[in-house]
């Protein structure tokens, strides 16, 4: 029994954690997916990171509900932990399962949006706007086209243009680089495609994996009271 509630105890200050973790997790799938929403139609992707949110919002009762109960049993607060901890089960095996899905299935999806965003590019060698939702991208992840700076000779090819790349291809230490193809190590070598999907995919694992280590955990603290409860059983509801 004292294991028991020494475990608890240290399970609480574990939620507590995992709660910020789980907060950091959310906040950053969200605000990932509302920085490139323009690749992103379905709004149901962020799904991951609101039920990550939910989880660390019922973290923190359930922590503080185990302290609780680790220094003087109660029969309610017993009851009520092992419902908050079921409940944060289901929240978390849904939001894992769903964090691995959507990092496989996004990644044909993200090549066919920036493919598009490439063909609808309107640039010129001699002036580059910069500013359409590709050289937003290709700027902040320092990259090139879908998979390389190929990606943009191909586009120019069907709209006739000369041979060039946008100038948010050049690498930040090249401030003279216009696109010129004539110097291509100034440009960026990797494609925006494995970089964005290596971003959106590690978010997501993140939360996987946290939900997975957060589910054990809570089966242990469950455990855990499940001993207490049997230390003080229900006499008059034993019949149920």
């Amino acid at each position: 029994r004292s294991f028991a509630q020494s475990r608890l105890r240290f399970f609480s200050f574990v939620f507590w954690g995992a709660a910020a973790a789980q907060v950091f997790g959310g906040v950053w799938v969200i605000l990932m997916l509302k920085n490139y929403r323009y690749l992103f139609q379905e709004s149901y992707l962020s799904l991951p990171g609101w039920l990550a949110l939910a989880t660390a919002l019922i973290l923190l009762p359930t922590g503080v509900l185990a302290i609780s109960i680790s220094v003087k049993s109660s029969r309610n607060q017993q009851g009520s932990l092992m419902y908050l901890l079921l409940l944060l089960l289901c929240l978390e095996i849904s939001s894992a399962a769903l964090a691995h899905f959507y990092c496989v299935r996004t990644a044909s999806q993200l090549e066919s949006a920036m493919g598009v965003l490439v063909h609808q590019h309107n640039w010129t060698c001699s002036q580059d706007p910069g500013n359409s939702a590709m050289d937003v991208i290709q700027r902040k992840l320092q990259c090139c086209g879908v998979h390389n700076y190929t990606d943009w000779l191909k586009a120019s090819s069907s709209w006739n243009h000369q041979a060039c790349v946008p100038e948010s291809c050049c690498k930040e230490k090249h401030f003279h680089c216009r696109g010129d193809l004539s110097h291509v190590e100034q440009l960026s070598e990797e494609g925006c495609l494995k970089k964005l999907e290596d971003q959106l995919c590690f978010a997501m694992l993140y939360i996987f994996w946290c939900c997975i280590v957060l589910s054990i955990l809570e089966i242990l603290a469950g455990i855990s009271n499940g001993i207490l409860m049997r230390h003080q059983p229900f006499h008059e509801l034993r019949i149920l």
